[in-house]
């Protein structure tokens, strides 16, 4: 019989010893990791008030630019992850016939009827969609949200079943490289520090589940930790972890739509 003895590669230990110092470095501590339903829920009521949150900034900036190249006029449009409906206000100026929100969090959800009483919401349960009928919609829209997702291929595949052909999707994210290398989305409750579950969806895979699905992409971004955003780590004092992570890309955002039918 023979033995096999593990060993760990210099290569390995240097990888592992990069990512505990990425994940250290951006977070500077400890933090406790909760599920999406039970961690949004917790967030909700101070969601809305984040000054100076520069992953709620860049993404307002990317999602602004993909739905400027985006017809939603006269539209019924789905809000998947839509939160407390952070991008409600410029959704609804560019008149769409309906807006759906649809998240995973009963307390996002409250809070997003408080802010808007009228809006027509759905609690998300699993990946499927059942309670949606297909080609319902034109547009989803859809902002940090994906890496929440642990089956992305079903959830994907249920989108394409509920929006129309020609539909639209906008997706924005934290960029799946920063994850990997051990970024976490996290906020204050109570004094300490919570971590939302991610799931890591590189933005290759994304494409071609949607590509069989009929996709084409009309527009992709990225925005990297350079000089525009510096002033957010002179503020929080963090000036080294900015040079140290300088030019790494921290967002995406792409646009698709579908052009031709799946045979």
């Amino acid at each position: 019989m023979n033995t096999v003895t593990a060993t760990v590669s210099p290569v390995n230990s240097l990888l592992s010893a990069l990512k505990k110092t990425v994940q250290h470095a951006l977070f500077f501590n400890t933090v406790k990791e909760k599920k999406s339903v039970e961690a949004y829920d917790l967030w909700a009521k101070s969601y809305d008030v984040q000054p100076g949150n520069l992953m709620l900034d860049l993404d307002e900036e990317v999602f602004t630019q993909l739905l400027a190249e985006t017809d939603i006029t006269g539209k019924q449009v789905a809000d998947i992850g839509c939160g407390t409906g952070r991008h409600w206000p410029k959704l609804f100026n560019n008149k769409p016939a309906g807006l759906t929100g649809f998240d995973v969090s009963a307390g996002m959800l409250r809070r997003l009827e408080q802010k808007f009483p009228n809006a027509k919401t759905n609690q998300i349960t699993d990946n499927l969609f059942k309670d949606t009928g297909t080609a319902t919609y034109d547009v989803i829209v859809s902002t940090l949200t994906v890496a929440h997702i642990e089956n992305i291929d079903e959830a994907l595949h249920a989108w394409s079943r509920i929006l129309k052909y020609n539909g639209d999707i906008i997706i924005t994210d934290f960029h799946p490289n920063a994850l990997a290398f051990g970024g976490r989305r996290t906020f204050e409750h109570k004094h300490s520090s919570i971590a939302i579950q991610n799931f890591v969806h590189y933005v290759y895979d994304i494409e071609s589940i949607l590509f069989k699905h009929g996709f084409r992409i009309v527009n992709k971004l990225e925005r990297k930790i350079d000089e525009s955003v510096k002033h957010y780590y002179e503020a929080k004092n963090a000036l080294p972890v900015y040079e140290r992570f300088k030019d790494a890309r921290i967002i995406y955002g792409i646009h698709l739509k579908r052009s031709h039918d799946i045979k």
